[in-house]
């Protein structure tokens, strides 16, 4: 063995296609090309003041010291009102977790409760960190397919199909990354009704995305009694305060499970900024005034978005209801070329947009979801609209 030679579990692990096209659009971008970057979920909007000044005075009255590892308790219990606020849901503190992100929130669950071989049921399209997290855990992707004309959401009898006694959880997001769809409440209900009957598998409900939903108030499989006591709710701040840079994600579950997340996090990473920790408790119970603000300004992008993509010939589309991205299909427009280029897949097609267009995507197979691609509208309505200008004229030079 070469003192240089990576870890088989490292080797195994794929590059986060979202992360790996932001580079590439950095790297374009520093050879002087005008790159537009719609492949990173991120807000376009600054951490509102109220939420910044908490952060100053936390450093001012020197929280500046090792916090405890699954947060402060006021933080905790800042997130405890919050679930009984937004959807009636009792906690207590030591039920909560926070993180270092709902990424290391979802990590922590999946690396205290699967041994290797166990099977996670993910619907697909799925955020693209989930089955390598999955991975990490010597755990199997088991992945069930969803398209474009069920808006991407999986049935009740196609998750009875997929259990088989190996099946130790069940992980999804609603509003969801990439798609921007939701389950309602029907629909929640009907996948609960049929975990109900399989008690050894724990529910992973990534929620990260709930405020922004344009259609309605936010509905969580955990408000179910007969799978409650098996739910861990993943959330945090970043996409509804605009706050991704400061880190602060949390898990609220199970006692048992809460408790299983603390010791792993205490061998790896301990607790999550101190400084982050008190002005999420700004966000969670100051003004909600300000994520009104920015889902009314998302909700106005994504009309936008998808009326111009509905315009595009070969381009199909659904209305996303959550979140902030589209996923049309593009798979119309596989065999054709510009004369330069044949495009084979939407792997193909996102780098000749790349390219050509100077826009970054993400292909839709990084998501579990070939023949589509992943457009992120997280940015300006006149910055989309250059984008999609770029993008149409592109596509209609391919024959």
């Amino acid at each position: 063995m070469k003192v240089d030679q990576v870890s088989n579990r490292l080797q195994a692990l794929s590059v986060s296609a979202t992360l790996a096209m932001a580079q590439k659009s950095r790297d374009l971008r520093s050879q002087g090309i005008d790159i537009i970057d719609l492949s990173l979920g991120e807000p376009d909007f600054n951490t509102p003041e109220h939420i910044k000044e908490a952060g100053i005075e936390a450093i001012r009255q020197n929280f500046t010291h090792y916090p405890p590892v699954p947060g402060y308790l006021d933080l905790r219990q800042a997130i405890v009102q919050k679930m009984k606020r937004d959807s009636n849901l009792d906690f207590t503190p030591d039920q909560i977790v926070v993180s270092n992100g709902a990424k290391q929130s979802i990590c922590n669950v999946l690396l205290s409760i699967v041994n290797p071989g166990d099977e996670v049921i993910i619907p697909a399209p799925y955020w693209v960190s989930y089955p390598e997290m999955v991975l990490m855990a010597e755990g199997v992707t088991v992945a069930v397919t969803s398209g474009i004309e069920q808006n991407f959401k999986i049935t009740a009898s196609q998750l009875e199909a997929a259990i088989t006694p190996k099946t130790r959880a069940f992980l999804f997001s609603s509003p969801s990354n990439p798609t921007g769809e939701i389950y309602s409440q029907k629909e929640l209900s009907e996948l609960a009704a049929v975990l109900a009957k399989h008690p050894q598998i724990l529910i992973i409900s990534d929620e990260i995305y709930e405020y922004i939903n344009y259609d309605g108030k936010h509905e969580s499989i955990s408000q179910f009694e007969s799978v409650r006591d098996r739910v861990a709710i993943i959330n945090g701040v970043s996409k509804g305060y605009a706050m991704t840079g400061w880190r602060i994600g949390y898990v609220a579950a199970p006692l048992w499970l809460a408790k299983a997340c603390q010791k792993l996090q205490g061998q790896y990473t301990s607790a999550a900024s101190c400084i982050a920790q008190k002005a999420s408790i700004a966000g969670l119970l100051g003004d909600q005034s300000v994520v009104k603000e920015m889902v009314a300004e998302f909700k106005i992008r994504r009309d936008l978005v998808v009326k111009r993509l509905s315009a595009i010939p070969g381009v199909r589309t659904n209305n996303p209801p959550g979140a902030f991205y589209v996923l049309p299909d593009v798979s119309a427009f596989y065999g054709k070329s510009d004369g330069k280029m044949v495009i084979s897949d939407e792997g193909d097609l996102v780098m000749y947009l790349l390219n050509e267009a100077h826009v970054a995507l993400v292909p839709g197979g990084a998501f579990g979801a070939p023949g589509c691609i992943r457009i992120s509208y997280s940015t300006s309505q006149e910055i989309l609209n250059r984008a999609i200008d770029r993008i149409a004229e592109a596509l209609g030079r391919l024959n």
